[in-house]
């Protein structure tokens, strides 16, 4: 199998440098210079606009929030699980982040935002390979539409959303999947589920369905990112079945104060997740990081509210879950509603999150370990729905904003954007993990489950307990 792949690989190499040498401008050539006879671009050649340097900076920073986020996520996810996981936890979510970056450069950015194949169900994989034709100093035109940055700043951008994706599914089957599996995993699912419905919302000049020319609102991922990684997360869970000792043998998180260290850290990069999808410093910036603090704001405090009244008591593991639902609501709204809706999506995002939490999961028995689909899923598809509802005017079909504002039609497209979301993503995860479990095996034995993944998967131990 590996020596297919090191072939495969030496193939795509030198096949991507033909064609750089085809396409790359010479030494020397200004920006935007056509290869040829001339150094004259033809009359009909679009010469790319100029980027901005403010956009640039700004850009900048919200690509390393965004990345920022997945340590953040390993120390949330990490603290919330046995100490005999804790390692494995941390170590799955730096793979995602090596792993992923590797294939988006080969041929991920070109399947999620190259042109449309296949009637939009995905990117040409080869036109930007190995980003061949994403440029340091020029800008790139995306769904019809120039950005105002550098080509390889929105790609490098795109490529921190692609990482965390994955690795908010691996919370729902934590403690319980083996690390040659997970790896496996992630890579097939970032190529079959992520890419595509990525293109479909964000990359294509209609996209599959009609999404992009439907107009369907995801300002940051709602859909993209949380709908799709809470769906295969509940799908990972029903097909891996339950821990060994769950619900009775399951201990509490062995590290709270990790956990909280982490959820500060993802609500201090969805500042550059959220407002860094705006693509510049402008309105729609300042828009996304004012209601994206509201509402995380809003769903902490009010969960903290409904401990309170339920058990007597609030709790530092309810805020912080409510916080992080919160994020997540917002982020498919966040260019689009005012102060207003967002206390609204942050408020629904906790109620909805919190009955799935602690109600629904107890009583339908899936032993999602971390509670991945009550809070991403479930708030995921809250606010993407909440999207087409209170977004105000200038937004949605024809500008029209949604539901309040008297636009109906724009909920009719959040909802049929959501419908091919789940169902596409449940479908392929499902046959993803099938196949995955049937090349190495999805489990660990016993045995090693129940001394922990730390030792069997890696051989170390994150506390030392006897000097």
């Amino acid at each position: 199998m590996f020596r297919w792949l090191i072939v495969a690989c030496v193939s795509m190499l030198l096949l991507g440098g033909s064609a750089r040498a085809e396409s790359d401008p010479p030494t020397g050539a200004p920006a935007g210079t056509a290869v040829g006879d001339s150094t004259t671009p033809p009359a009909s050649a679009e010469v790319p606009p100029p980027f901005d340097k403010a956009d640039t900076a700004w850009m900048l920073m919200a690509s390393a929030l965004v990345l920022f986020m997945t340590p953040g996520l390993a120390f949330f996810y990490g603290g919330l699980v046995r100490r005999k996981n804790v390692l494995s936890v941390l170590m799955q979510c730096f793979m995602c982040m090596g792993l992923v970056t590797v294939i988006w450069v080969f041929f991920g950015f070109s399947l999620a935002f190259g042109g449309d194949t296949a009637g939009g169900f995905i990117g040409d994989p080869g036109q930007y390979f190995l980003l061949n034709g994403v440029g340091f100093g020029t800008t790139m035109k995306v769904a019809g539409t120039w950005t105002t940055v550098p080509g390889q700043l929105f790609a490098a951008f795109q490529c921190m959303f692609a990482i965390i994706t994955p690795a908010l599914i691996l919370g729902a089957f934590a403690e319980r999947m083996k690390f040659s599996a997970f790896t496996l995993f992630i890579a097939f699912w970032l190529i079959v589920v992520y890419c595509p419905v990525a293109h479909w919302v964000w990359g294509g000049a209609e996209g599959f369905f009609g999404l992009g020319k439907d107009g369907a609102l995801d300002f940051a991922g709602g859909t993209v990112i949380h709908v799709n990684a809470g769906v295969a997360a509940l799908v990972a869970v029903l097909v891996m079945g339950k821990r060994q000792g769950y619900p009775t043998r399951i201990s509490p998180p062995h590290n709270l104060p990790f956990a909280v260290l982490g959820a500060g850290m993802l609500w201090f990069g969805w500042f550059g997740f959220n407002a860094g999808s705006a693509g510049g410093a402008g309105e729609g910036a300042v828009r996304a990081f004012a209601v994206t603090h509201i509402a995380a704001a809003t769903a902490g405090f009010a969960w903290s509210l409904i401990e309170w009244m339920r058990n007597g008591r609030p709790t530092v593991l309810g805020i912080i879950t409510g916080a992080v639902a919160g994020l997540v609501a917002i982020t498919p709204a966040s260019g689009y509603v005012d102060a207003g809706g967002a206390l609204c999506i942050g408020l629904g995002a906790c109620i909805f999150s919190f009955i799935f939490v602690a109600v629904l999961k107890e009583k339908f028995g899936y032993d999602d370990s971390l509670d991945v689909f009550g809070v991403h899923g479930i708030a995921g598809l809250w606010g993407a729905i909440a999207t087409g509802i209170f977004a105000v005017e200038g937004f949605g079909i024809d500008g029209k904003g949604g539901l309040l504002t008297g636009n109906i039609a724009q909920l009719g497209v959040q909802f049929k954007a959501l419908l091919y979301t789940v169902v596409w993503s449940a479908f392929a995860s499902f046959v993803l993990l099938k196949f995955v479990d049937m090349l190495v095996g999805l489990r660990p034995t016993e045995h090693d489950e129940r001394v922990g993944l730390d030792l069997t998967d890696h051989a170390e131990t994150a506390y030392t307990l006897v000097e």
